[in-house]
């Protein structure tokens, strides 16, 4: 049983909100996407090897008797989801940084599948923007499928967490009055290096660095929304799926990075996110 304290909509009395586990026991697991031979395979990540698994780890996890050493693979973007929901202003730190009152519900937008890279991959920048911004988060991996959950059973359809980088044209994103554009580029979306199957998100430090320089450094306690929160607010608009993604928000420090700068998103618990910017077309 955990219990915590937690705001539903800002200015109203706290909610007390009290979730149970109900799920099975299960080990700490790294789940890794990754291409070897031409075909790509979900897998265990265990110290510098890859056991495989059969199909994918979502309803159920069939390890196989394949293992494969972790150099011998390229890893991809740990699931393929049918969407990603992300969290604008979700930080305390970051509506103070851009003066901007809390939302009264939580702020979500859209970005399309097809702007999902993994980690080593490249982020390109687009010939139409003159700014393209960092913003290091937490992500949630749904596990099965989910309509209109109540916040004290969310966390059983979380299946684990990962780094995310909801890289964004700022730019493109002041002029269109609206973030479709902005955040929608393909390359736009990277996520790993992998899914950490258990994990408290109540504490989580998250932090972004550009070419080995610290530029962001938040903490998941100061979400103005949290994850039980999220995940019902989110299931009462559509259905989520198996490997969708929830972004849950960017700490303050955001800020332009351009070709040639590496941008690394790390989460202890979790580990570094590293992808490299390069110039649109090459």
């Amino acid at each position: 049983m955990f219990s915590t304290k937690l705001e539903l909509y800002h200015g109203t009395p706290a909610l007390e909100i009290i979730w149970s586990y109900r799920l099975e026991y299960r080990p700490a697991m790294r789940i890794v996407r990754f291409t070897v031979d031409g075909r790509a395979r979900y897998g265990v990540l265990k110290d510098k090897s890859i056991q495989a698994i059969e199909g994918k780890p979502f309803r159920q996890l069939k390890l196989t008797d394949h293992y494969y050493q972790s150099d011998q693979v390229r890893l991809l973007a740990p699931c393929e989801p049918t969407k990603i929901i992300a969290m604008g202003l979700n930080y305390h730190s970051h509506a103070k940084e851009l003066n901007l009152p809390l939302p009264n519900s939580p702020l979500t937008f859209l970005k399309p599948s097809t702007a999902v890279i993994g980690p080593g991959e490249n982020i390109v920048y687009p010939s139409v923007s003159a700014r393209v911004d960092y913003e290091g988060e937490l992500a949630v991996v749904i596990k099965k499928t989910v309509w209109r959950v109540d916040a004290s059973e969310a966390l059983d359809y979380v299946f684990g967490y990962a780094c995310f980088n909801d890289v964004t044209a700022r730019d493109l994103q002041n002029h269109d009055g609206q973030w479709t554009r902005a955040k929608g580029f393909n390359t736009f979306a990277a996520i790993g290096p992998w899914i950490e199957t258990e994990l408290d998100p109540s504490g989580v430090v998250v932090e972004t660095y550009l070419n080995g320089k610290l530029k962001q450094r938040g903490d998941t306690s100061d979400l103005i929304y949290h994850i039980p929160e999220i995940i019902n607010f989110i299931s009462n608009v559509m259905t989520l799926l198996p490997g969708d993604i929830i972004a849950t928000g960017t700490p303050s420090g955001v800020g332009p990075m351009y070709p040639g700068d590496t941008v690394e998103v790390r989460i202890p618990p979790i580990g570094t996110l590293r992808n490299f910017v390069v110039k649109n077309g090459v």
